[in-house]
């Protein structure tokens, strides 16, 4: 609706399709832009909330500075309804940006990849005046793995290289001689880094089919089996693929499971999917501890266990790996204050007792 007005709300979540704003930003949701842009957060000046009391309050201004009081707007967005029912955003929008180009590339290892992505957030290209230079700021930098791969070619009849092991998607975008400019750099870099195969969009349309591979792969994870753990754990850009890449391949082999990786190399989020028969108590069980093995090492990375999906009542039982005792009864008290009868999501964010002994 914005963009028929040139204006742009940048947050892409997946979920776009039957999301709504509300939930989004309840989630603090994040998507494919987030490298270049931000996230929810960062596109809402104020809410107007119901508390659990049944009190009706307003957070935020509607300007572009605000520094009265405690910021309750960003205490609010990201958590998970815990707090308060939504009934009302203030929203920031920006300019349309003129013009955007899609890249696709298929490498033989995810490692080509990860380092093209380094050398593409890494480049300077000349400005219009040929004095000055800028980074290139990449608007998307997705990537799959062989086995996601292997997914979408069967399920959304994808051309994919047979020698691929990795694919970068990458948009770039703003004024059209700079989009231009950029994605031919990106194309130029993939190159070098041994990109077995390059291809620019022409057009929307052909960018549009490029989209469709990567969009697929949630859904052509059902096909694959029963049971699958969707995390999306977060580690520094330059961790992915001489560590994190590397542990997960680790897991997966000695707990005789498909782990499937894909998501937002450009800011370190990874979608990984333990895949498990559901049927089975003992393939569940193994998978559960592959998962809670994943989080240990990726927090030993310096990383975080969910970069946008949030916590809810799956990752509750992990959530003490990352948050110490004294922080987490701060936000319990929070909760509190907000919602003392405890009615707002209960038994979301935190663990409960049987959930506690998970991580024994």
């Amino acid at each position: 609706a914005v963009e028929k007005e040139r204006l742009f709300y940048p947050p892409d979540p997946a979920s776009r399709e039957f999301s709504t704003l509300g939930g989004n930003a309840a989630e603090n949701a994040g998507g494919t832009r987030a490298v270049k842009y931000g996230v929810t957060r960062d596109y809402i000046l104020g809410l107007e909330v119901v508390l659990g009391t049944g009190e009706i309050i307003k957070t935020g201004v509607r300007t572009a500075k605000g520094v009265t009081g405690y910021d309750l707007t960003r205490l609010m967005v990201g958590s998970e309804g815990t707090l308060g029912i939504i009934t009302r955003l203030t929203m920031r929008l920006i300019p349309k940006p003129e013009a955007k180009e899609t890249v696709l590339a298929f490498f033989n290892e995810i490692s080509q990849a990860a380092e093209t992505v380094a050398a593409i957030t890494s480049a300077r290209i000349e400005t219009v005046a040929a004095i000055t230079s800028a980074r290139i700021v990449p608007a998307t930098l997705e990537f799959m793995d062989r086995a996601s791969l292997d997914c979408v070619k069967e399920y959304a009849g994808m051309e994919v290289d047979p020698e691929a092991g990795a694919f970068l998607l990458i948009e770039t975008d703003g004024p059209a001689s700079q989009a231009e400019t950029e994605a031919e750099t990106v194309a130029e870099l993939c190159r070098e880094n041994g990109a077995l195969t390059v291809h620019k969009a022409k057009d929307a349309q052909e960018a549009e089919v490029m989209w469709e591979g990567r969009r697929a792969i949630s859904p052509a994870l059902f096909k694959v089996s029963s049971g699958k753990l969707n995390e999306d754990i977060v580690v520094p850009r330059s961790l992915i693929p001489p560590d994190m890449i590397a542990r997960l391949e680790d897991i997966a082999h000695r707990y005789e499971l498909k782990i499937i990786n894909f998501g937002h190399l450009g800011d370190g989020n990874i979608h990984t999917n333990v895949m498990y028969d559901s049927k089975s108590q003992e393939q569940t069980a193994t998978a559960e501890a592959a998962l809670k093995e994943i989080f240990s090492k990726t927090l030993e990375l310096g990383g975080t266990i969910s970069g946008e999906h949030g916590i809810g009542v799956t990752k509750s039982a992990f959530i003490g790996m990352e948050i110490e005792p004294a922080a987490l009864a701060l936000m319990k008290r929070l909760k509190t204050a907000f919602d003392p009868k405890g009615i707002l999501n209960p038994g979301k964010i935190f663990p409960e007792s049987d959930a506690k002994d998970r991580l024994s």
